[in-house]
């Protein structure tokens, strides 16, 4: 079973509001969910966010895999280090073959 753990919507429309949950990656975005983490208002200001820090760190142990916005949230809260990404440098042209001089590329006359 894929669990993922990802935002569910609450709220009228215009005026989201939504929890934090750990559900089954095939079920709807609104469906039934395993375990609630935490809420969160993008609405308030600033945008408030409450997630149950200890629930939040057994479930990413069992290998959860967190959506880009939760993964954002976990990280403003101190919970997840941020993604470290490999930088790469860039590849090096391969060296331009020489170019001949003139002279050595012509044929001799015979007079």
């Amino acid at each position: 079973m894929a669990v993922k753990m990802r935002l569910t919507r609450l709220g009228d429309k215009k005026s989201p509001f939504y929890r934090i949950v750990v559900v089954d990656s095939r079920k709807a975005r609104d469906g039934q969910y395993v375990d609630l983490i935490g809420t969160y208002d993008p609405l308030s200001e600033p945008a408030t966010v409450k997630i149950d820090a200890e629930k939040a760190k057994k479930w990413i142990g069992n290998g959860v895999q967190p959506t880009d916005k939760v993964r954002a949230l976990l990280v403003k809260e101190g919970i997840m280090e941020p993604k470290k990404f490999c930088v790469r440098k860039p590849k090096q042209a391969p060296p331009a073959p020489k170019a001949k001089a003139e002279g050595d590329n012509q044929e001799v006359k015979a007079e």
